[in-house]
């Protein structure tokens, strides 16, 4: 058994086909308390001792706990958070969702937001996308509830199909789908003076052959895989990689994501792009 295969049944790292959080997202319930991992073997290798997931992936190579930064995605789903004790347990950044289309806001944002900044943790803010409102009513949306905040992440851009929406069934082509980003990214960046980064899925990605949009931090979904086999040739900033995550002081799971780099590029990637 690789070195990596005995990691990933020991530690119980996975990934599933998870979106960031739309509101049409079934709730998490309440699961186990975190497991306890060999925290040697696990810091040897980046991820927090003290993360755990629910549903582990078998990952044969191009671990995640190959890179040393680690955070954490969360919405409505996961309540509101203890973020001193998910700061404690290796949490050093988060994104959390704030709003949704041109009338939702996600009733924990304010308060979690404040208290992962208290803890010491990175916070940025992310918007889920609804292709049934124009992206300027979406972008004036954003900017009305989500405060300039100096040394807060970059805005997000959660861009996905979302097949279970119950309010929106438009789907449109690649072409509308580009422009439509870049109106929305374009009034976000003159307002807060930061580009945003873009979320986004394996699905979405491809088919809207989003590699045009250029010069973006990209936050890239992968389930199973490493983001080079699923994004081949994309230079990605952020992977998602599990959906089933376990951390303390978060309730049910959340999700898992790394940066692509060591703790001296993450602090200069912070530095450069955080809001002032």
């Amino acid at each position: 058994m690789s070195l990596f295969r005995q990691l990933a049944t020991a530690l119980g790292l996975a990934c599933i086909l998870v979106s960031c959080g739309s509101d049409d997202r079934p709730m998490v319930g309440d699961l186990e308390t975190p497991r306890m991992l060999n925290a040697a073997a696990y810091q040897a290798k980046g991820i927090p001792a003290r993360f755990g997931d629910r549903s582990p992936h078998p990952w044969a190579e191009h671990h995640p706990a190959l890179y040393p930064v680690h955070g954490v995605d969360a919405a409505r789903y996961q309540g509101i958070m203890n973020w001193s004790a998910a700061r404690s347990a290796g949490v050093r950044f988060a994104w959390l969702k704030a709003t949704e289309g041109g009338n939702y806001i996600d009733p924990g944002f304010e308060k979690n937001a404040d208290s992962a900044r208290a803890a010491g943790v990175a916070v940025g803010a992310y918007h889920f996308y609804y292709f049934c409102r124009t992206p300027q009513e979406q972008a004036e949306w954003y900017i009305k509830r989500v405060p300039k905040r100096a040394g807060d992440l970059p805005p997000v851009l959660d861009i996905e199909w979302n097949h279970q929406s119950k309010t929106c069934r438009r789907f449109p082509d690649p072409q509308t789908v580009v422009s439509e980003m870049r109106t929305f990214l374009n009034i976000i960046e003159r307002h807060y003076g930061t580009r945003p980064v873009i979320y986004t899925t394996v699905d979405f990605w491809h088919e809207n052959h989003l590699t045009r949009l250029g010069n973006y931090d990209f936050w890239l979904r992968s389930v199973a895989d490493h983001p080079k086999d699923r994004y081949p040739g994309v230079d990605w900033t952020f992977w998602q990689y599990s959906g089933t995550g376990i951390v303390p002081g978060i309730g049910g799971t959340v999700d898992l994501n790394t940066f692509n780099g060591n703790q001296t590029t993450w602090a200069r990637w912070y530095t450069s792009r955080k809001q002032r």
